[in-house]
């Protein structure tokens, strides 16, 4: 073992001799500093192959003895030693190693170096799988591949990298629900949960017939699949009048740096199958927020605040989920959502772009935030009856107040401006573009449920602050799962030792 690993370290030694002397020549003979640095890190990554080798030269290739104990049997070591393929951020190794079994056509029961060192069930690495996957959740698994193979120099397959992105997301919600509560004195008094809903473009399936060559108007030659997007945080209170609001929005006039939200959780859910069952996205999403809400508020100090647009299917998740709950819940209508409908109004008198619009969107938008919404519904139309509106601009005007008038419950802004809940949905828009439009939305990018949602949770995990917490919990998950028998194992050892 020694004389092993003692010929493989100075197989590194010669490496970053080679290196040195690159060095030396690449100033002799003028090269440019990108040339030269070109030149190192090639080598860098050959020396750390060597010495990697070295490492795995030290371990006994796992020889336990003649035979050992597991689970009331007695193993025997195989004769054979059984080869497989590593592929690190260095490049490839190929690992010997002694497998304990009853013989060699059956399953190999155990194989102390896998468990000694760790080794993931697929040939790659955990740090090359985290590198991979930190390129694969921003940009297109082939662009991803070919970013890693001209920095490495390795060849993966995009199948590969999509399995690796699949296997990953299994981890997700284990991790999800270990995570532990935030510390009490680092999060807000005032819990907010937000949802939205944002289409995924799907493949067709095979049964289904190939888009016609010509489309009418409002079809597209692919179905579109709504992910539900939630967000949970706390952050402390933001008093603001209606003027200093009107201002930010219509003015671009922000005069107080708003509080940041702590501790914030975002999530994406398609409506899939879960172990042979469908399962609503909504019921994943709405069914976290009142995990979250019992883990993030126990003694009900908090209000909560939940932040939406006017969609009934969210309202409905929300209030089937929070029934009951003895908590003061506070339903907001997201502003910009409702502002749009104000827009929507204006656009029925004035033309678009125009000051009069402008003017009057800014006018009334002051009197809703000032807790005057059922006045301006009734004034608008008032309005429109006086202005003899007709045909399309009628139906313009009646659909922007019926969604007004539907979601006037939640329009209370200015006893939420008063107590500093936040009243625009920000975090869960933000989440709709960050974590699912930038990427699953790429030029071309065509997804089934299984490959979305995989890619869905695994980008969650990138964006959040978990990111190297949710990888260290996937290794050590994945080693008790692959080797049960490692304690045994050290146990073993140690009474040899």
């Amino acid at each position: 073992m020694i004389m092993a690993q003692e010929r493989e370290i100075l197989n590194g030694k010669a490496a970053f001799d080679q290196l040195v002397q690159l060095v030396r020549e690449a100033g002799s003979q003028g090269w440019r500093i990108d040339q030269t640095e070109r030149g190192l890190f090639s080598g860098l990554l050959e020396l750390g192959r060597q010495l990697l080798t070295a490492f795995v030269a030290g371990q006994n290739k796992g020889d336990m003895g003649p035979s050992l104990e597991y689970e009331g049997r007695t193993l025997r070591r195989l004769e054979v030693l059984h080869r497989r393929r590593y592929v690190s951020v260095f490049g490839v190794l190929s690992i010997e190693r002694y497998a304990y079994g009853t013989r060699e056509t059956q399953e190999l029961e155990v194989i102390p170096l896998d468990a000694r060192l760790g080794l993931p069930q697929d040939e790659y690495s955990y740090l090359l799988q985290e590198w991979d996957q930190s390129h694969c959740v921003q940009t297109a698994y082939e662009q991803s591949r070919s970013s890693v193979e001209r920095i490495l120099g390795l060849r993966q397959s995009v199948r590969a990298l999509e399995h690796m992105n699949g296997h990953m997301a299994k981890s997700v919600d284990g991790f999800r629900q270990q995570q532990p509560t935030p510390p009490a004195q680092e999060e807000g008094p005032i819990l907010v949960m937000t949802a939205d809903r944002k289409g995924v473009v799907m493949r067709r399936n095979e049964d289904e017939p190939a888009p016609k060559g010509r489309l009418n108007a409002g079809e597209k030659a692919n179905k579109k699949r709504m992910a539900v997007v939630g967000a949970v945080y706390s952050v402390a209170p933001f008093v603001r009048t209606a003027d200093e609001v009107v201002d930010e929005v219509m003015r671009d006039k922000a005069k107080k740096r708003r509080p940041r939200p702590q501790h914030k959780r975002v999530r994406a859910d398609l409506t899939r199958e879960i172990d042979g069952q469908e399962v609503n996205a909504k019921d994943r999403v709405f069914g976290w927020f009142k995990e979250q809400h019992k883990q993030r508020n126990p003694d009900l100090s908090k209000p909560v605040v939940c932040l939406m647009d006017g969609e009934r299917a969210l309202w409905g998740a929300f209030k089937k989920y929070f029934a009951g709950v003895a908590v003061t819940v506070v339903c907001i209508l997201d502003l910009f959502h409702m502002l749009e409908y104000l827009w929507k109004a204006a656009h029925c008198f004035f033309p678009e772009n125009s000051p009069e619009a402008h003017a009057f969107v800014a006018e009334r938008l002051k009197r809703v935030l000032e807790g005057d919404a059922g006045r301006v519904i009734g004034g608008l139309r008032q309005m429109g009856t006086k202005r003899g509106l007709k045909g399309a601009k009628l139906k313009q005007l009646e659909s922007a107040l019926g969604y007004l008038q539907n979601n006037l419950p939640f329009m209370h802004y200015d006893q939420y401006l008063a107590a500093g809940y936040p009243i625009a949905s920000g975090v869960a828009e933000g989440a709709c573009r960050h974590l699912v439009k930038d990427r699953m939305e790429l030029t071309g990018m065509r997804w089934n449920k299984d490959s979305a949602q995989a890619m869905l949770d695994v980008r969650s995990m990138y964006q959040g602050d978990d990111w190297d917490e949710f990888l260290e919990y996937r290794i050590v998950q994945e080693n008790k799962r692959l080797y049960p028998y490692r304690e045994v194992l050290e146990q073993g050892a140690a009474l040899a030792a």
